[in-house]
């Protein structure tokens, strides 16, 4: 059995020893200074020793862990280039403005928090006042993704600027009746500031990593010169836990991003409580980014601790804060100088001799005042060398308190991310400590009042200056007034209307061919960003890495092994494809940085995002919001759609839902093309309206999602007739009529309506044939493009006839006039299609695919199911029957024949 102490081999005992000699001299000098100066002595020096080789460039493991202390010590600190009493001040302000929001808007029972910000304040005020650059700097300016609690200082801070007046700071969470604020960081619903949704948890960080990434992507390709843009991600360390909050990391430091700077609020607790209680986040967190080849600066304690360390002569001070668990430290700030004596320096003799030099108040301000996070100074000084770093991303770890200035009621206590007021002694209290000149007076009947000193006040002026010489306010979002895209060559979408003959096309493959046409177009090709997690050659798209080359910030530094094929594996610094290996998550976050880059850098990008439809709704629909809330444009495409049309991979494969997701999503426009003059004509509107010319009324802040199948059918030619496209887009047109199918019909023959979307379309005419050749039933076949348009367009209907005004849903306007009852069919859950149940006058009855997919042919899935041909003929045959249009008899007889 193997003794677990014993030393393990490494891999320096595969190397041959060149000087066993020097080794074991090296190695009794460690041994020396252990016997002398003791084990942590040897550390010490062990830590500086690979310090200074990782410095010099010498290729060793790196250092994951530091001693828990600042990394910037004060001697190396930069002064701060700006007045810190005038910043104190603009900081005091904002703290009891936020404070007083949230404490006004808890009458209404609207919520808010109170304790993130006030761990926060001198974080964002030291990057507003020195590092944000506004929209009018160079390139776009800097994106800041503001930690959603954090939302009320932002606010106080606008209101102080003029941007903001108190009927706004009223209106906190209390949108409806106009002037509101939403609760946090939501573009859509503050258009004018918020650039930047970042709740829910984890998608700030994500999308702050491949934002920079795609600023980079622009300047590469030449669309733009963004190198001065930095990209500035405050987060929570409880927010970390979130898989998604550390997913691209490698990504980041792997595309040396230093353009990216990560600003980690540490103060110790999440929303119940510490957030490693027994062990130390800052530490967990270093380790995690260092390991991951990002740049760490740590910012844990204020000025009075310096004496401090200046006493620890033996870095018995340092070993017993890096050993104290997290949440004593949140202890020590809710108990006296009795306690810290006897619970921090007891424990050691060395750390008994230092706390008899120290006073109470001395041992109080360390052990509750004085963090890193809370002093300008120590902010600055981590920000400017983040922003000076090169080569790798930034993490900045602020150690705050939460809940700081906000009395002792609120500093570290478990509860405080629920506790949504102050009480006026409380307000009070928190006044005299800001040194904020607002009377007892003015607390009229209770209530706290706003604070603001004054339009032309000193602190308004400083703080206007310094934004204009800045670049102007942050956050700020803008609406470039950009002229809309020329539409692409007619010819590119017409190309479909003929029809495939006797090729068999598949609908994906359909939509890749209109690609390659669009990206060839001389005014926009070089606009669309075509996204796709590791699966191009799955959904036919090799055929675009030579012709449009996969992005790498380091071109192609190998030869493919393909390199002598035509469509050969290519890497390139302008490439336009961004493949993201296996990652839905990364591939979104792609897609959101492009599709709004139309307002982040006044650059219309057209994305369009092709993945498995199972797995892309199913995995990202939470950044689907956050894609409808930034306004986003674009195009997503589930692949491989459907329950019934990818053989043989299985009940995790099977798309049987995603439309009844996407559906949830009030900017997702949700269309199931059938064939590939469909997806033509949707993709043509889609760019119309969201980068050309849209109509009155149309919101152009929406993305469209397209379901595209791979089986491999002939593609019929466009239906002759007006208001085909119109139909199309709108969601339901005629495809064919018993007649127009060549089926001739006898006179006064039982007649049924049959809607199919997507590949259902093409069960549903051969059960047309069925019906009239072996059961003398007429049947129409309509495609049903989009069955959450309908149901949109109905909706709006009903909506509008409780305002007085007469309208009539398109569905119920197309469906007008067609004989017998309505049987629709899809090869999603039947949820899908009953959407537009209600508004059908007819008779509805719906077929789907509901259930748990299963590996077999499509043919055993669609009978397995119920929706393939012979099931829609029994199901139009019940239907029919039931209104006594055809004998009883004939459904039995029909399971029968069919085997059902």
């Amino acid at each position: 059995m193997t003794d677990p102490n014993a030393i393990q081999p490494s891999a320096l005992d595969q190397l041959p020893d060149r000087d066993p000699e020097e080794t074991a001299e090296w190695q009794a000098s460690l041994d020396a200074v252990t016997k002398a100066a003791g084990p942590h002595r040897a550390a010490y020096l062990m830590r500086r020793t690979l310090e200074r080789a990782e410095g010099n460039g010498i290729a060793l493991p790196k250092l994951l862990e530091t001693d828990y202390v600042n990394t910037i010590p004060t001697a190396a600190e930069p002064g701060v280039p700006g007045d810190e009493a005038m910043e104190r001040r603009i900081t005091a302000w904002n703290r009891w403005n936020a404070a007083a929001m949230v404490t006004r808007g808890s009458k209404y029972g609207v919520g808010g928090h109170i304790a993130t910000f006030a761990s926060a304040a001198w974080l964002y005020e030291t990057g507003f006042n020195h590092f944000f650059k506004g929209k009018e700097a160079d390139g776009s300016g800097d994106q800041l993704y503001i930690q959603g609690h954090a939302s009320p200082g932002i606010y106080a801070r606008a209101f102080l600027d003029g941007r903001l007046n108190e009927q706004h700071l009223d209106n906190f969470r209390r949108e409806s009746g106009g002037n509101g604020l939403p609760s946090y960081p939501h573009p859509r619903r503050l258009p004018w500031l918020w650039e930047f949704p970042t709740v829910s948890m984890g998608l700030g960080p994500l999308s702050a990593i491949y934002q920079a990434r795609f600023n980079r992507y622009l300047t590469s390709r030449g669309i733009k010169d963004v190198s001065n843009s930095h990209v500035w991600a405050f987060l929570g360390d409880g927010e970390m836990d979130e898989p998604e909050s550390t997913a691209a990391l490698a990504l980041a430091s792997r595309e040396g991003l230093d353009n990216l700077t990560f600003v980690i609020n540490c103060n110790l607790q999440r929303l119940d409580g510490p957030v490693r209680a027994n062990f130390k986040i800052v530490q967990e967190l270093e380790a995690q980014f260092r390991g991951a080849g990002w740049n760490v600066i740590k910012s844990l304690w204020g000025s009075a601790w310096d004496e401090l360390f200046q006493l620890d002569t033996t870095g018995a001070l340092v070993r017993r804060l890096r050993e104290v668990p997290d949440a004593q430290v949140q202890t020590y700030q809710t108990r006296d100088a009795a306690y810290i004596r006897q619970d921090f320096f007891g424990a050691d003799p060395a750390l008994v001799e230092m706390a008899k030099l120290l006073s109470d108040d001395k041992i109080l301000e360390c052990f509750h005042l004085s963090r890193g996070g809370h002093e300008a100074r120590k902010v600055y000084a981590a920000y400017k060398a983040a922003v000076e770093f090169k080569g790798a991303p930034t993490v900045i770890l602020a150690q705050t308190v939460k809940g700081f200035t906000l009395g002792e009621g609120f500093a570290s206590k478990n509860a405080n991310h629920q506790m949504k007021k102050l009480s006026v002694d409380e307000f009070k209290a928190m006044r005299d400590l800001l040194e904020l000149p607002i009377s007892d007076a003015r607390f009229v009947d209770g209530v706290v009042p706003y604070g603001h000193p004054g339009a032309d006040s000193p602190e308004v002026r400083y703080l206007q200056e310094r934004r204009a010489a800045l670049g102007g306010p942050a956050p700020a979002r803008r609406t470039h007034a950009l002229a809309p895209l020329p539409a692409p060559a007619e010819k590119a979408f017409t190309s479909f209307d003929k029809g495939s003959g006797s090729q068999n096309v598949a609908t994906t493959m359909a939509f890749v061919r209109l690609i390659k046409d669009l990206v060839r177009d001389k005014e926009t090709g070089r606009r669309w960003v075509p996204i796709v997690p590791d699966e191009a050659r799955t959904f036919g798209m090799e055929s675009l890495f030579p012709s449009l080359g996969i992005y790498s910030p380091k071109g192609q530094t190998y030869e493919p092994v393909d390199r002598d094929q035509l469509m050969y594996y290519k890497e390139a610094k302008d490439g336009q494809i961004l493949n993201e290996g296996i990652t839905e998550a990364g591939s979104m976050a792609d897609f959101i940085a492009a599709s709004t880059a139309y307002s982040t850098h006044g650059e219309a990008m057209i994305p369009f995002y092709i993945f498995y439809s199972m797995f892309g709704w199913q995995r990202t629909a939470d950044q689907m919001w956050q894609l409808g809330d930034q306004l986003g444009r674009g195009f997503l495409v589930g692949a491989t759609a459907g329950r019934t049309t990818l053989t043989g991979e299985g009940l995790q494969h099977a798309d049987g839902h995603s439309p009844v997701i996407a559906a949830t999503n009030p900017a997702a426009l949700t269309y199931d093309p059938a064939f590939a003059y469909e997806v033509a004509a949707i993709v043509k509107d889609g760019l119309r309206r969201m980068y050309g010319e849209a109509a009155p009324g149309e919101d152009p802040n929406v993305f469209y999602y397209l379901t595209v199948y791979n089986e491999p059918l002939p593609q019929p030619a466009k239906p002759a007739g007006l208001g085909i496209d119109e139909g199309i887009v709108k969601g339901l047109y005629r495809f064919n009529t018993a007649e127009s199918a060549g089926l001739s019909p006898v006179a006064n023959a039982p007649r049924i309506q049959l809607l199919g979307s997507g590949t259902a379309i093409h069960w549903a005419v051969e059960a047309q044939k069925l019906l009239a050749e072996e059961w003398g039933v007429a049947a129409d076949v309509w495609s049903a493009t989009s069955w959450s348009e309908l149901r949109r367009d109905a909706l709006e209907a009903d909506a509008a006839l409780l305002r007085g005004e007469e309208r009539v849903p398109y569905v119920r306007q197309a469906l007008q006039g067609a004989d017998g009852p309505v049987l629709a069919v899809s090869d999603y859950m039947r949820q899908v299609p009953d959407q537009i149940a209600q508004w059908v006058e007819q008779d509805y009855s719906s077929l789907g695919a509901d259930g748990f997919g299963l590996s077999d042919t499509r043919e055993a899935a669609r009978r397995h199911f119920g929706v393939d041909a012979q099931s829609i003929v029994v199901a139009a045959l019940a239907q029919l029957a039931r209104r006594g249009e055809v004998k009883a008899t004939a459904v039995k007889e029909a399971r029968e024949r069919y085997g059902l």
